[in-house]
């Protein structure tokens, strides 16, 4: 498999780091990871699609991975959004935005503002409407050592294999080193731990990544290829949410990958690419050429 290309992406106060993968001629396909996770996670199905003729974007969201921190802290879902236009400006064609968690929400929000820049949109266990009992152990769990680390890869292996019981435990810490880092003789989470506090100068307590009045809005306006993919023991996107987006948005296709928990395509990256294949091929290539019909009618000269 050929390396993928790095990229920098300038993005109001950051520089976004992604690979790209596959002809940067080919229709292209960005993936947007979720809260806490890295470009990495995307990088089978990154490769996968590459070689079916999709140029394809896995990029490290602010405060993750290899892009930068904030200065400013600025890591509100308005942030992120502002960052999902930034990525597609740089492509310079429009994109499938391919969105698990934070990732999917960002693309909802800045879809919210520019309609027409995406060819499709998956989210992948995410919509306006959420379980705050899956959220809350979510954040839970990203908390309990963002500020003090982890004394080895094991102790973090340990915490990751309490947070995660259905899954079976890796043979190997290669996979976990592409998520940490390690500083003075500790190894910490690869994001910063700022992406988690909430500003203290709002009278009202609320999570900044979570906004269902103008994410509902943003979906009821929606009218790209969609489909919503939902893992089936999730706890953080129910039945019912799932219902309440597909009111909002009665185009979209939705798929459920029976077994799979929240983070659905590392718990079955199999499945979840077969779908992810199957919409790409049916619904946005027969988009792409019936665009590319139309040009070519545009294109050809009147007779009197």
């Amino acid at each position: 498999m050929t390396e993928p290309t790095t990229v920098r992406i300038e993005s109001g106060d950051v520089q976004l780091i992604a690979d790209r993968y596959g002809d940067a001629s080919d229709p292209p396909v960005v993936l947007l990871h979720g809260g806490g996770q890295t470009r990495h996670s995307w990088r089978r199905t990154a490769e996968d699609l590459s070689t079916r003729g999709w140029s394809t974007y896995a990029v490290d969201l602010r405060g993750h991975g290899d892009s930068e921190w904030s200065p400013d802290q600025a890591y509100g879902l308005e942030d992120f959004a502002d960052d999902v236009c930034r990525i597609v400006d740089y492509v310079g064609a429009p994109p499938v935005l391919v969105g698990a968690s934070l990732g999917g929400n960002s693309s909802l929000a800045a879809l919210g503002r520019r309609s027409d820049m995406a060819l499709g949109l998956v989210l992948v266990d995410v919509s306006p409407f959420l379980q705050p009992a899956g959220t809350g152990r979510i954040r839970d769990f990203m908390s309990a050592n963002a500020r003090d680390g982890f004394a080895s890869l094991d102790e973090a292996a340990d915490a990751i294999a309490a947070y995660l019981p259905h899954r079976p435990r890796p043979a190997t810490h290669s996979g976990l080193e592409k998520n940490l880092r390690q500083r003075d003789g500790r190894w910490y989470w690869h994001w910063d731990p700022a992406f988690l506090a909430e500003p203290s100068d709002q009278p009202v307590q609320r999570n900044r990544l979570i906004d269902p009045v103008a994410l509902g809005a943003a979906s009821s306006g929606l009218r790209i290829p969609t489909m919503l993919v939902r893992g089936g023991e999730s706890d953080v996107l129910s039945e019912e949410d799932a219902i309440h987006f597909l009111r909002l948005v009665p185009h979209a296709e939705y798929a459920t990958v029976v077994g799979a928990h929240h983070m659905v395509a590392g718990d079955d990256n199999a499945v979840f690419e077969e779908v992810l294949r199957d919409f790409l091929e049916r619904r946005i290539r027969s988009r792409l050429e019936l665009l590319n019909r139309r040009v070519a009618a545009s294109d050809r000269p009147s007779h009197p």
